[in-house]
């Protein structure tokens, strides 16, 4: 009997030859983040900037004229021709939709697009652009998404810019796995420690932990230490792996609680504002360790180093003494403000570690000559590291630890007694407070509020930056007890408020939205400074002193819209002030 054949696969043409191209992302990471229709979601932003240094630390370009083109929409056409695009994901079937959009010149304005749906099964769909229906109002390339039908996704990206024909690509960067048990591994963690300092403090840590109590270690800083890079962000952020790490080496039946209060592109200037709030939970709370983290975010700090140090003391002179350590992440520009803020360290025997230190010097090496990491491997983009590179900084604290457990008991340096310390820098917002809408009652006696009218700012904003709190992947509204000026509030007058102090901060909102617009701050009568929610362009809260000064009096505070500003909108997130 003759037996039929069986349909085999036909035999496939031969391969197109692919276009130069280079990476933007390779093997990078992605986490659905639950977004507020229900769905998953992972933003990755471009502009600025960021896209040009994607291109350096994934594709390895060094050409100038191709990393200006990706500046603008237009040089962005004129040398890519398609976009190859992989996800790779534990659930093949699944299916995840990839957005790359341009921004527009102006907030608000119209941009394209491109998009693609597919599986999350590791092939590369390519997306040719001579197929995309362009905005005219384009500028630059905004923003990459991933998006997910589902949140809680996890999965790697590959992103390639295929290109036209008279640009070429250099060979691309193959990495290789990062051994985290080798021991050029750990002397690049060793070489993190800027300062041991007086060591009692962490020691009393280390001790209740081997006597079986629970312990609490806190994180306040920027994005970095709220996670950014890390996926997924609640359970790879550095503040997360170094507790869970502190408990399984050092804890003996106790639990360790993680207190994390990073907020994404703020500086210590709104650090110390919210210090008691996010770090002591009003009280509720009494860390005994907290680690903080401002030195990529202090740069546009208006007094230079003055809000850091004022932080660092609130930080030191609880009345239950919690360790003080002073961490110093690193942009991939090799940059951070060590230099600057390392002195309020140093002045007051504090153990400090640098990331900087720690990696930067081996990101030049090749791989025969001792490089442990590439900067591609550490950051996920120029300004936030990978899970790699917050493992890096997590081990870096954990080495410290190690350092001062291995010590014995040595204190080559006695603890400084902070009242007969002065500050190195300034420390004229040691005592500053948070007053919001929540916090008057409790705040009218002790600064003499004896008015305070609402006028037009009588309404709550509820769209406010969001941040994980904590081991929760769930963002809480930063300021939620705000006071708002909405596009209904014409006609309505001015916030105003007299208080005794002797300084005072304004924290304010900021947007890219075209209906948000400019206010007026006035103290006594003049006005002191504009305050701008667009200067910025991206949803979060701003601090700005209003004044400074060394004595407290009596003040009259008034918040008003700008001239042709009436019908746009304006929170007030609240106030520091100080006595």
């Amino acid at each position: 009997m003759r037996v039929a054949e069986k349909n085999g696969p036909k035999a496939p043409k031969d391969p197109t030859k692919k276009r130069p191209y280079f990476f933007i992302m390779q093997g990078k990471e992605i986490y659905g983040a639950p977004a507020q229709n229900g769905k998953g979601i992972q933003f990755i932003y471009e502009n600025d900037g960021r896209l040009i240094d994607s291109a350096r630390l994934s594709g390895n370009i060094t050409d100038n004229h191709m990393l200006d083109l990706l500046k603008t929409t237009e040089g962005f056409k004129e040398m890519v021709h398609s976009i190859g695009v992989s996800v790779s994901g534990k659930m093949q079937e699944e299916k995840v939709r990839f957005v790359f959009q341009m921004y527009g010149k102006k907030p608000g304005d119209p941009a394209t697009e491109i998009a693609d749906e597919f599986e999350m099964d590791g092939m590369e769909r390519v997306i040719e652009l001579d197929k995309v229906d362009w905005t005219a109002t384009d500028h630059e390339p905004g923003q990459i998404r991933f998006e997910f039908d589902n949140p809680g996704i996890q999965a790697s990206a590959d992103v390639r810019f295929y290109l036209n024909s008279g640009f070429e690509a250099p060979e691309q960067p193959v990495e290789s796995m990062v051994d985290i048990t080798s021991k050029d591994y750990g002397n690049m963690i060793k070489k993190s420690v800027m300062q041991l300092g007086n060591t009692q403090r962490l020691e009393r840590v280390i001790e209740k932990a081997a006597q079986g109590e629970d312990v609490s270690v806190a994180f306040i800083g920027g994005s970095i230490t709220q996670g950014a890079g890390a996926i997924p962000i609640h359970e790879k952020c550095y503040p997360r792996v170094f507790a869970e790490q502190f408990e399984k080496k050092y804890a003996r039946g106790g639990k360790v609680e993680l207190i994390k209060a990073g907020v994404g592109g703020t500086p210590s200037e709104l650090g110390m504002v919210r210090f008691d709030r996010d770090i002591l939970r009003d009280g509720t709370k009494k860390p005994d360790l907290i680690v903080i983290e401002f030195a990529v975010n202090d740069e546009g700090d208006e007094t230079k180093g003055v809000c850091y140090e004022s932080l660092v003391r609130k930080a030191f002179s609880l009345p239950w003494k919690p360790a003080v350590v002073l961490l110093f992440a690193v942009f991939s520009f090799d940059w951070n403000l060590q230099d600057r803020l390392g002195p309020v360290g140093v002045q007051y025997y504090l153990p400090m570690v640098s990331i900087m230190d720690a990696v930067t010097p081996q990101f030049s090496l090749l791989p025969e000559e001792g490089r442990v990491i590439s900067k591609n491997q550490f950051f996920y983009d120029i300004y936030h590291p990978s899970n790699l590179g917050h493992q890096i900084m997590a081990d870096c604290l954990l080495n410290l630890m190690d350092e001062i457990n291995a010590s014995h008991g040595y204190h080559e340096l006695e603890e400084k007694q902070l009242s007969k310390t002065k500050p190195v820098i300034g420390n004229d917002f040691e005592k500053v407070e948070l007053l919001d809408r929540n916090e008057v009652e409790k705040l009218r006696k002790k600064y003499k509020i004896t008015m305070l009218d609402e006028g037009s700012f009588d309404s709550i904003d509820k769209q406010l930056q969001m941040v994980e709190m904590d081991c929760e992947i769930k963002p809480v509204p930063e300021f939620p007890f705000n006071w708002a000026h909405d596009e209904n509030s014409k006609g309505k007058g001015s916030f105003a408020m007299q208080l005794y102090c002797s300084k005072l901060l304004l924290l304010f909102k900021d947007s890219d939205r075209p209906e948000y617009g400019t206010a007026e701050v006035l103290v006594d009568g003049k006005k002191v400074m504009e305050a701008d929610p667009l200067k910025v362009g991206w949803t979060h809260c701003n601090a700005v002193i209003a004044f400074n000064e060394k004595s407290p009096k009596t003040h009259v505070i008034e918040i008003r819209m700008a001239e042709g500003m009436e019908e746009k909108k304006f929170t007030i997130l609240g106030f520091g002030v100080v006595e």
